[in-house]
């Protein structure tokens, strides 16, 4: 449960229909393989102590009573576990029938929550054996197993981590229009345990799968849903056991097997900080009332998927559909600012490189779409010291291939004045010898604009606004950066989308070219021809520093635990020595580099994150690092 991680379960017993000693063995021994997994929270069927299609023996006393004395059972035999347990059950209060979820923990009943919506519709006829349960929470006697409450409205509250706040609902509690999981969430719950009996059916899966993973997404919160399975009675349906474990939208473990386990860990940081970022889920709990449980923290293992580039999906199909729905927002928002501003062209700087590569298939785009002829793109590459042949090769031939005017304009005579203007050798290559470079690329890039009543496109990505990896006011600048929302580790996976689109051979050449290319700005003096300036040799590895932007910045989560992902993700890649060095160097940069994201240039926002200073990110840019590196130097 350290660093906001809690282990969860979703389980099936194999039952028999009203035969309750037996199905207390079996959900006892599902209870025991989820202990020595040492999950927290493990959530059983709808009415699984009977089973869910007894029909009128509901209505049957003996049954009720032998369904507490199960449960006495399972409360007794959890005593010494650190584990809140969900199981469903009958039970009769004041007269009524209630389909009830019972929480127990060590040793205790912590509450019955019974359900809110019954079903009374084409198989379903649960108004025939039960009335619906009531919002305010009343204590009840249970006989044995003394008073408890009783009503929708309960929180169960873990004693040592207050962002675990566990609420239930039942089966068809999910499915109406207004659920009591959103009134859960909006109360303060961040898990919701779902009890329930859902019949399969064509197609039904589906539905059931999307609506949960919906209702996770749409309430920020775990949702662990735990279905009705082998041993129910299949007179008239057929029972699956679904099981799903879901958060904030994604799905984390899922079966459909119809006995057995699941199990995954809910990042409760993930669920806190999204809901802080959004602000939307505060009061509302004044009816409730709150139960606590749980023992000390203590470390979880991991065995949920930490994917190594989070801002890029893992799925081929999802991928192909998330590039070209990247490139589409690329291109409709540079047809805007065409528009707007009754630019004639689009003047960019072409190197060779994956970022220029990137803005210029956009541009090709968005002339498309504009209806406008490819030489409306002005593609100029200036080659100066570092400059080598594969690189402006690539730079003219894509251009070329593109139907973009191209203009070489070769700037080291400028630079060599400039340097002596100022007094700089060329022997010192400093900052100066660098920058200097890159400010008069831009210069030339906007006077040509100017000449051509063009606008200049930015082609600086995100990552490198992340590090700061850009000349103030060189590379920094532009008229619209249509990069500016694309972390590095996508940048490379839109290009070679591309390149697996176009049908021209010497096309898609090319760009696999570019795509083999080490990524460079190309300031330094070339060695026998080939680049000597190796960007992740000296700031470190994209895919890794887009894995800290993610987790810092987006999920706004400390340093120690983006720590402890890394080495989960990319243990096996990189020792921690080095990993910790890069995470170092990215805390440190970001921080100090903030001012350059300031007065960034306009640019389409076009995934979960953005820098700009007028969209998602707003940070001082003379804001201290200290605390984050200190709990780095404590590790």
């Amino acid at each position: 449960m350290k660093d906001g991680f809690i282990k969860v379960a979703a389980a099936t017993p194999s039952i028999r229909v009203a035969d309750t000693d037996y199905n207390a063995g079996a959900i006892m021994n599902l209870i025991a393989m989820a202990a020595v997994e040492r999950a927290k929270i493990l959530v059983l069927p709808e009415l699984c102590i009977t089973g869910y299609t007894c029909g009128d023996l509901f209505l049957q006393k003996a049954l009720l009573e032998d369904a507490l004395k199960a449960l006495g059972r399972i409360v007794r035999e959890s005593q010494g576990l650190d584990m809140l347990i969900f199981v469903g059950l009958p039970v009769e209060v004041d007269g009524g029938l209630y389909n009830c979820a019972a929480a127990v923990w060590d040793g205790r009943l912590l509450g019955l929550v019974p359900k809110s919506n019954l079903p009374n519709f084409g198989e379903f006829y649960e108004k025939r054996w039960f009335v619906p349960g009531g919002q305010k929470v009343r204590e009840i006697p249970l006989g044995e197993l003394g008073s408890v409450p009783f009503g929708t409205d309960l929180l169960f509250c873990h004693s040592s981590q207050p962002e675990l706040c566990v609420a239930a609902e039942i089966c068809e509690d999910l499915w109406v229009p207004n659920s009591p999981s959103a009134r859960h969430a909006l109360a303060g719950a961040t898990v919701i345990a779902n009890l329930s009996a859902s019949n399969e059916l064509v197609a039904k899966d589906e539905y059931r799968r999307g609506l949960i993973l919906c209702q996770s997404d749409r309430l920020s919160c775990g949702y662990i849903y735990a279905s009705a399975g082998d041993g129910e009675s299949t007179t008239d349906l057929v029972f699956t056991g679904d099981r799903l474990i879901c958060e904030n939208g994604e799905m984390l473990a899922e079966s459909c097997g119809t006995e057995g386990i699941i199990l995954s860990e809910l990042d409760l940081d993930r669920i806190s900080g999204q809901r802080r970022r959004t602000g939307i889920f505060t009061g509302g709990g004044e009816s409730y009332a709150a139960v606590f449980w749980g023992g000390e923290l203590e470390d979880t293992s991991l065995t949920r998927h930490i994917p190594r580039m989070p801002f890029v999906p893992e799925d081929t199909v999802q991928r192909t559909a998330r590039c070209e729905k990247i490139l589409k927002l690329q291109s409709l928002g540079l047809k805007k600012r065409i528009e707007h501003s009754g630019a004639d062209r689009m003047v960019l700087g072409v190197s060779g490189g994956l970022d220029s590569t990137l803005a210029l298939l956009v541009c090709a785009r968005t002339v498309d779409l504009l209806q406008m002829p490819r030489s409306s793109i002005l593609a100029v590459t200036m080659p100066c010291f570092g400059t080598t042949q594969r690189t402006k090769s690539n730079a003219m031939l894509l251009a070329e291939l593109l139907g973009a005017d191209l203009r070489v304009v070769d700037i080291s005579k400028s630079v060599l004045q400039h340097f002596e203007d100022i007094g700089h050798s060329y022997d010192d290559k400093n900052a100066v010898f660098e920058n200097a470079q890159a400010r008069e690329r831009t210069q030339v890039l906007m006077d040509i604009a100017n000449g051509e009543n063009g606008i200049v496109v930015g082609t600086g990505d995100m990552s490198e606004l992340a590090l700061g990896w850009a000349t103030y006011n060189g590379d920094h600048m532009s008229m619209y950066g249509v990069n500016s929302g694309v972390p590095k580790t996508l940048v490379w996976y839109l290009v070679a989308h591309a390149a697996g689109n176009y049908q021209d051979r010497e096309l898609e050449k090319v760009l696999r070219d570019i795509l083999d290319t080490p990524v460079s700005p190309e300031l330094l003096p070339s060695e026998e021809g080939e680049i000597s300036q190796k960007t992740e040799d000296i700031v470190g590895p994209y895919e890794l520093h887009d894995f800290f932007l993610y987790y810092i910045v987006r999920r706004g989560y400390e340093p120690e635990k983006v720590l402890r992902l890394a080495l989960y993700a990319f243990g096996e890649k990189y020792a921690r020595e080095t990993i910790l060095k890069w995470l170092r160097t990215f805390i440190r940069r970001f921080f100090a580099q903030q001012f350059k994201r300031s007065c960034l240039p306009d640019g389409p926002k076009v995934g979960c994150l953005s820098l700009s200073p007028r969209g998602d990110w707003r940070q001082p840019s003379d804001a201290s690092a200290r605390l984050w590196l200190e709990r780095l130097e404590k590790l």
